[in-house]
């Protein structure tokens, strides 16, 4: 066996995480370049490096785990979102919609939705569920606070109503964050909520093997409403989503077939 593949074992113990389910070339590429920053030209070596340096573990999580995010990513798929899929959704405006984002990042993309989703509902009404498999991306999701680079696609009025400027960065408002429950999840490993009117999973996929994402398809089926829509990335069209018993309503976005 070789030493990668000893690795990919080991780190599965450590962290339950299975590299097995990444695109293999990909993975093992931003691995050896992490590895070799930090000094170390052998697996075997930086495993054990891992294990026993707290600090460096959560880096390792951190690069692996890709956190890049923004508010309103591809702000014209939002656009849809609103004018198109949203008014579908909500059938009654005193029964606010069950919105699950799967792999939240550092929080903007929930914190999206709540903004977003305050046109349609008073916002104490709103709950978002967000997960994400990377502590730290959940704990700079709860504080709430993002460089100006972050909010570029935002509109303008969201801005004004729900951050406070702090120096040179962007504080959102406790309004705005108290609607949001984030949560660890491994899409991969862990179960997943049920009766979901809106899952977005957006910009994880393409790191995965085709085995995990008919996994991860055939999961998100199951924990969507019998209405229910997946919202994806924009590399992530589904091929032939019939396959995985999706059918596309728009350009990323996907209806549960019974």
């Amino acid at each position: 066996m070789g030493k990668y593949e000893v690795f990919k074992k080991n780190i599965n113990r450590l962290t339950n995480i299975d590299l097995n389910y990444y695109k293999e070339k990909q993975m093992k590429r931003r691995i050896t370049s992490l590895m070799n920053r930090n000094g170390f030209n052998d697996f075997g070596d930086y495993f054990l490096a891992l294990k026993s340096d707290q600090v460096m573990l959560e880096q390792f999580i951190n690069y692996l785990t890709i956190n890049v995010s923004e508010f309103y990513r591809n702000p014209s798929q939002w656009q849809v979102l609103e004018k198109e899929i949203l008014p579908k959704l909500i059938n009654t405006p005193t029964k606010p919609l069950k919105v699950w984002s799967s792999a939240c990042s550092t929080g903007e993309e929930p914190y999206s939705l709540v903004m977003l989703l305050s046109k349609f509902y008073d916002i104490e009404d709103i709950k978002i569920l967000a997960t994400d498999i990377d502590d730290g991306a959940i704990e700079k999701a709860k504080l709430g606070i993002y460089s100006d680079k972050a909010l570029v696609n935002l509109p303008k009025q969201f801005i004004i109503n729900y951050f406070d400027k702090i120096g040179s960065s962007y504080k959102i408002k406790q309004s705005i964050k108290d609607q949001v429950c984030f949560n660890k999840m491994d899409l991969l490993k862990d179960p997943f909520p049920t009766d979901m009117d809106l899952i977005t999973c957006r910009n994880v996929m393409i790191y995965f093997t085709d085995e995990a994402k008919k996994l991860l398809y055939d999961k998100f089926h199951n924990s969507l409403s019998e209405d229910g829509v997946l919202f994806v990335g924009s590399t992530e069209q589904i091929i032939l989503p019939e396959r995985y018993n999706f059918r596309s309503i728009k350009t990323f976005f996907y209806k549960k077939i019974n």
